[in-house]
């Protein structure tokens, strides 16, 4: 999991509770998934507009992953940031 720098800086009950939405999103929907890989989201924390990105790379982190529904060659990075550093 990466935590961007806008998000880091929030206090630990404000990061507490942004990662607490970002796990419990599932309003996944033809408009905001379209290719139903649930990759992607975004929410409303407090303030707070929330994105959210899970990205495949291969197991050495060097580039995109061949298969990224196999575990065994794919590693899974969540990236979680404020709307604002998009």
């Amino acid at each position: 999991m990466v935590l961007t720098n806008g998000i880091a800086a929030l206090s630990e009950k404000a990061i507490g509770g942004i990662l607490l939405a970002v796990a419990n999103f599932d309003a996944f929907d033809q408009d905001n998934d379209p290719h139903g890989e649930h990759d992607f989201g975004q929410v409303a924390v407090g303030d707070h507009r929330i994105i959210w990105k899970i990205d495949y790379y291969d197991l050495g982190f060097s580039g995109h992953s061949q298969d990224k529904s196999d575990p065994a060659v794919t590693k899974r990075v969540l990236t979680v940031m404020l709307a604002e550093e998009y």
